[in-house]
């Protein structure tokens, strides 16, 4: 790849963003294309957000945001799509005649996610840990849905107040301060970002109660048959199965959210 002065620059920020794979992905796809474009990763502490949406507009930039920057970009855009106001999180945003616009796809991703582990009928009861961007798509994806969704957080403020905010928009939402009985378990924390996370070097457990191995990734959901989930919130690794099938049988399949919505 050449850069050039007439080179496209792309970014994801976020704090951290080390983990990113987004640079390599859309890397790959510029090439693939033939597209004169380079993205990278950059970080953004939450104090010099401003500054930095600034000069993206100054410069006509355009990127991707992760955490924590998805509630404050949306409050900081010009202007927004619906579902992007919606979600009150913006995981996409570019600019057009000196205005920052947000999107989000992380609605998009959160219901592709559900679909192919076939937690896609109404009714169903979930359970989202987590309070952030993530975790707002996944209750406008349960109000549509019609599901009833439960959330934890260690942080009991939080979790309130975005129990108050999901109900606002139309799901029923209650905080998950025991054990649940739930269809899905979603986890949408920064839990395993932090190279100082104990959970990145050893087995942890998920909702359900089981163990798994230690990898890498940040959101994943799991299907399996309804059970109690009063365990400690799962770390959000990126799995291919939940535990192994003797531990945790009736947990069956488990997907990377973040791998559908092209965000971080």
């Amino acid at each position: 790849m050449e850069i050039s002065a007439k080179t496209r620059l792309l970014t994801v920020i976020g704090d951290p963003v080390a983990h990113s794979l987004s640079p390599a992905m859309h890397n790959a796809a510029f090439r693939a294309l033939g597209l004169d474009a380079v993205y990278v990763a950059l970080r953004v502490a939450p104090e010099s957000l401003p500054a930095f949406l600034a000069m993206q507009v100054a410069t006509q930039g355009a990127g991707n945001v992760t955490v924590p920057h998805k509630e404050a970009v949306e409050r900081s855009v010009a202007r927004k799509t619906d579902v992007c106001a919606r979600v009150g999180a913006c995981n996409t945003f570019w600019t057009d005649d000196d205005e920052m616009i947000g999107d989000n796809t992380d609605v998009y991703g959160v219901r592709a996610a559900l679909a192919k582990i076939g937690a896609d009928r109404k009714g169903e009861r979930w359970l989202v840990v987590g309070t952030g961007g993530s975790a707002r798509a996944t209750a406008v994806t349960a109000a549509d849905r019609g599901a009833t969704l439960f959330v934890r957080s260690r942080d009991a403020a939080r979790a309130k107040a975005f129990a108050v905010w999901a109900n606002s928009i139309g799901v029923t939402t209650g905080v998950a301060t025991g054990p649940v009985e739930v269809d899905v378990a979603i986890n949408a924390t920064p839990l395993g970002l932090a190279g100082h996370d104990p959970r990145r070097g050893g087995s942890a457990p998920c909702a359900s109660g089981a163990s798994r191995p230690p990898m890498a990734g940040r959101c994943w959901c799991t299907r399996g048959q309804r059970r109690s989930s009063g365990s400690s919130p799962a770390p959000p690794h990126r799995p291919r199965s939940c535990a192994r099938p003797s531990t945790a049988p009736s947990v069956r399949r488990t997907l990377d959210i973040d791998h559908w919505t092209f965000c971080c």
